[in-house]
């Protein structure tokens, strides 16, 4: 282990101490530091999107952190430590890559991948088994996954056992077809069968995604910048117009927000 990491145990051990450690930090539980760690997850993601190395530098040290928290805290339960997580993802990758680690060889990357879907299959097949339940395709997707992230993995999942549309044609249909059902619904003003229908819609657009080759979370991400840097030019526009936009109607926004587009 190196000195910085020893270091950095070290430094949780303190924190976490009853008697002498910081009130903050001694408190906490796995529940109350969940939604750090999947802040800081998509804090990784920024730096990486905006090409930040230092702050990606800064924010894998500040993921690594959650890691060492959650593993402190499993160890003062009698649970695990961090040796024993490092033990189990070094174990995984090397069952998961028998090309690197072993004697199989692979033709090409497809023969890798299906290997590697495979393993991961198996394991859950085997988590499943040792909990006393019954093993399905979908084990294994987290349900507290972002919503559009997770509907993307349920339909990869579907699809490994055919039930996927042969091409996207017929997601595209399908996306026609709830379309016309939420507007259906719309029509009865059926607030539960509106929510209903809206999420099918979402679910077949990101099917739609999924069969372009598409990450509709990069898209929706990229869609939601784009939307910010418009919206920021009109107000602008606004501004330098030594206007209110909170006084303008709908029309008069339109109108520079078609502008600012052509620009």
């Amino acid at each position: 282990m190196t000195v910085q990491l020893t270091r950095l145990l070290d430094i949780m051990v303190q924190l976490r101490n009853p008697e002498s450690g910081c009130p903050w930090d001694v408190e906490q539980t796995f529940a109350t530091i969940a939604p750090y760690t999947i802040e800081e997850a998509y804090e990784v993601a920024d730096a990486i999107e905006a090409g930040d190395m230092a702050g990606l530098r800064e924010e894998l040290g500040d993921l690594l952190l959650q890691v060492v928290f959650h593993a402190r805290m499993a160890e003062e339960d009698g649970q695990f430590d961090f040796e024993a997580v490092a033990e189990s993802i070094s174990n995984k990758m090397v069952q998961r890559h028998p090309h690197v680690f072993g004697d199989t060889v692979f033709d090409n990357l497809d023969e890798q991948k299906t290997n590697w879907e495979a393993h991961k299959s198996a394991e859950r097949t085997e988590k499943a088994e040792s909990a006393g339940k019954r093993s399905s395709v979908l084990d294994g997707i987290p349900s507290a996954m972002p919503a559009l992230m997770r509907s993307e993995k349920l339909g990869k999942r579907a699809a490994r056992v055919g039930f996927e549309w042969p091409d996207v044609s017929g997601a595209l249909d399908k996306l026609d077809e709830e379309l016309t059902e939420l507007k259906a619904e719309m029509e009865e003003a059926d607030a539960d069968r509106v929510l209903d229908e809206v999420g099918d819609v979402l679910f077949s657009v990101v099917n739609v995604a999924r069969h372009l080759g598409v990450d509709p979370e990069a898209a929706l991400r990229h869609a939601n910048a784009k939307f910010e840097k418009r919206f920021h030019a009109v107000e602008k526009s606004f501004t330098t117009d030594g206007l209110d936009i909170a006084d303008a109607d709908l029309e008069e926004m339109e109108v520079r927000w078609q502008e600012v587009k052509k620009a």
